[in-house]
């Protein structure tokens, strides 16, 4: 007797369609995926990113100051220069080219805090290192350390003392032989540090950084209002312990981009470094809540 094969009954109004439980499936198969990558790895270009297991020694640190640096350019201000306090957590990307991507939160510290006054701030990076091709792309947000009609007023206080400054081409050095910085003269050695904080990011790789070391004034002029600053700086280079001479140009007006010029001689090779940048052009990055 052979078996007639019965047609399968036909779906009433109402009923889930049979396809549905491997729709749903393939769905969340999907969004597990998505979690599991890294942010932005939907875009063409970050194909080919694995997440590092084992991060080099130092990274997370190193990207956390080449941000501040960027950070502290961008918002222009003496007054609320921010460093490093402690990197809470991190994770960090690798591709090919053995270019890292890394993700970060850490804390930060008033550069110049007042006595009895320890303020603590809260920020977010991604920083891209090239290799060791230096200036890293960054994208920041950090909560505020003062508010900003304080900065503000804090600044042009600053300002307007500075103005007033004379023979400052008297000044040999800061700081003196002794390790020592006149309180007359750290509005000067701030300002400095606010330049020099876009040639060190500038500067950064993931395997260098850099720290100000000394300060030597050229020239120090107040045309057209804004405070014109010629000064050389020893950048202290770690891990090679060298110390880098550059000579610095900035102009600085509370409320206004920074503008920095600089030239640096490097000691290992006869080639030398120069750049120039305003603080409202640096395209691959972004500051926000300052």
């Amino acid at each position: 007797m052979q078996l007639r094969r019965q047609p399968l009954p036909a779906p009433r109004p109402g009923d889930p369609y049979p396809a549905a439980p491997l729709l749903a499936l393939l769905l969340l198969l999907a969004l597990q995926g998505a979690a599991a990558a890294p942010a932005g790895s939907g875009d063409p270009e970050d194909s080919g990113w694995r997440q590092d297991a084992e991060l080099p020694r130092g990274l997370l640190s190193q990207a956390a100051r080449a941000a501040l640096h960027f950070f502290n350019f961008r918002a222009s201000s003496p007054s609320a220069l921010r460093v490093l306090a402690e990197v809470k957590e991190g994770r960090a990307w690798i591709n090919q080219k053995k270019e890292y991507k890394v993700d970060l939160a850490f804390t930060t510290e008033l550069y110049n805090p007042e006595e009895g006054k320890e303020r603590l701030g809260k920020c977010s990076a991604r920083v891209f290192f090239r290799n060791e091709k230096p200036r890293p792309a960054i994208n920041i947000t950090c909560t505020r350390l003062i508010e900003k009609k304080t900065r503000q007023e804090e600044d042009y206080r600053l300002y307007k003392y500075m103005k007033q400054l004379q023979n400052l081409l008297d000044v040999v050095s800061i700081p003196d032989s002794h390790g020592h910085i006149d309180p007359s003269l750290r509005p000067i050695w701030d300002l400095a540090f606010l330049g020099s904080s876009y040639v060190m990011w500038e500067k950064t790789t993931q395997f260098l950084h850099y720290y100000m070391a000394q300060l030597s004034v050229k020239q120090w002029k107040t045309n057209e209002d804004a405070i014109d600053f010629d000064y050389t700086v020893l950048l202290h280079e770690f891990s090679t312990q060298e110390m880098i001479p550059c000579h610095i140009h900035l102009v600085w007006y509370p409320g206004k981009p920074l503008k920095v010029k600089y030239h640096c001689q490097e000691l290992q090779t006869p080639e030398e470094a120069s750049g120039t940048e305003e603080g409202s052009a640096v395209a691959p990055t972004e500051l926000s809540n300052f």
